[in-house]
């Protein structure tokens, strides 16, 4: 009986840690999987208007998939990029540091010999930090950090790339008929290359902006089951403003023909973005994939045809419209939908967000400017992510500084105090009585200013005397063109 009553305690004993044990192996496994890193998708837009989009009340443009991403997460009210075009605001959002640290604040000439004409290779990138913490990095659409083969996006931290190198491109096939850089003369030649494929260029068959989506929608299927970043920058509504037919027709309700040119861009860029959020759904990885929409700077209404709306200014300008756009994120395992954030934010806050959502912040190397905003989403922080926001033109002579409520504003002798808690579209100076204000946005200015550099480099306008200077700018080509 004893021996009877051992066996038994016995048996109990080890069915009872066997289930212990599938136990703890489930702990674990559920534990895993709720720790899963979040894949990273950040879309952006290239001159959009700041009232182009339905989640700022546009009656005009459908943007029904972008105001997915506003619906399903937060719309920042006063998101900012920093700095007023294109190429200048890319580097500042891919370092997560004021490109004025490092003398970026002219758009590149496209020179593909000059290694000095991009991104500095002693800038790391947001690639470069995922990639360390395993995430599989692409980048899909418009590139406009540098020409040269040490500063294309292979070299500066993704896996993967597919697009093109310089500021803007065609957008029909048949319009593209030089094969690669090595047959450009001019400036505007980067605008009829044929697409790079991962180092290979290729003969695309669509419209271009259905080209980036369709690749963008490639790359989530190929990579849903470990985490991605997926940098998907579209060309739209960018000039020269060209329209497939079908998009041109579902926005005949536009008399303008060239605003309904734009509108009809927005709208293909707005159903690839349905592409790629149909795409999470269908891979059930909505939940846990952060998505990140804006546009690089304001619009150029008298160009583009964008509108931003009350907003004072246009790209280039630093007043409001040339600085703050339509910004909005969605990570639905953390974020409440249907948030609207009224504090100022800025790109920067990009970089230091997805590095700290991907458990990378050991692998950065430089100081950044940007600030983890998942916390002040999720209401475990409270205050200002920036008490101050600053943004600095040398060419132009533009200072500009803004806490939450007022911005200073120097555009060579003349000098703005704005209330734009109370006064959005900059309408009234009060500089004359604001001085305890002035005095204090001035000073934190200077002192913001101590820590930047001159550029470093010729812009767009400047094609003629680079040229002089360097006379081999183009691949077998003695006598350069503008």
């Amino acid at each position: 009986m004893l021996i009877l009553h051992y066996v038994t305690l016995t048996k109990l004993f080890m069915i009872k840690n066997i289930t212990y044990f599938f136990l703890f192996l489930g702990v674990i496994s559920c534990s895993t999987n709720e720790e899963k890193l979040p894949n990273v998708i950040v879309i952006i837009s290239d001159d959009q208007g700041y009232a182009d989009v339905g989640f700022h009340g546009s009656k005009e443009i459908f943007t029904p998939n972008i105001d997915r991403i506003a619906n399903n997460g937060v719309i920042f009210s006063e998101g900012y990029v920093s700095y007023a075009v294109c190429s200048p605001s890319r580097a500042g959002l891919i370092t997560g540091r004021y490109q004025n640290r490092f003398g970026y604040t002219r758009n590149i000439l496209l020179a593909p010999k000059d290694s000095t004409m991009g991104l500095p290779l002693t800038e790391q990138t947001l690639p470069d930090v995922l990639g360390k913490a395993n995430y599989k990095t692409k980048a899909i659409g418009k590139w406009h950090l540098g020409a040269h083969e040490s500063l294309v996006p292979e070299r500066r931290g993704f896996d993967e790339f597919f697009g093109f190198i310089i500021g803007g491109h065609r957008y029909f096939p048949e319009d593209l008929t030089i094969n690669d850089l090595t047959e450009a003369r001019r400036q505007m030649d980067g605008y009829i290359t044929r697409i790079y494929d991962n180092g290979n260029r290729i003969d695309t068959k669509k419209y271009l902006t259905e080209e980036l989506s369709d690749n963008a929608v490639k790359f989530i299927e190929d990579n849903s089951d470990n985490p991605f970043f997926l940098y998907l920058s579209y060309n739209a509504p960018h000039t020269p403003l060209q329209a497939t037919k079908k998009d041109l027709e579902r926005n005949m309700h536009i008399e303008v023909e060239k605003r309904r040119t734009y509108a009809a861009m927005v709208s293909s860029m707005d159903d690839g973005i349905g592409l790629i959020l149909d795409k999470l759904e269908e891979k059930k990885i909505t939940d846990n994939t952060i998505v990140i929409f804006f546009s690089d700077n304001g619009g150029v209404e008298w160009y583009n045809f964008s509108d931003n709306g009350v907003l004072r200014g246009i790209k280039g300008d630093f007043f409001e419209g040339g600085i703050r756009v339509p910004f909005t994120m969605q990570w639905p395992k953390k974020i409440k939908p249907g948030i609207t954030y009224d504090k100022p934010i800025i790109a920067l806050d990009v970089f230091a967000t997805v590095a700290s959502a991907a458990s990378a912040e050991k692998y950065i190397k430089n100081d950044i400017d940007g600030v983890d905003l998942l916390p002040y989403l999720t209401g475990d922080k409270f205050g200002l992510p920036h008490e101050y926001l600053y943004w600095k033109n040398p060419d132009k002579d533009i200072d500009v500084v803004r806490d939450e409520r007022y911005k200073y504003l120097r555009i060579k002798n003349d000098e703005y105090i704005f209330d734009l808690k109370n006064d959005i579209s900059e309408e009234t100076n009060i500089i004359n009585s604001s001085k305890p204000i002035y005095d204090r946005l001035k000073s934190q200015f200077k002192e913001w200013e101590k820590g930047m550099i001159d550029p470093v480099f010729m812009d767009l306008g400047m094609g003629k005397e680079y040229n002089k200077l360097n006379p081999d700018r183009w691949y077998n080509d003695s006598n350069p063109k503008k």
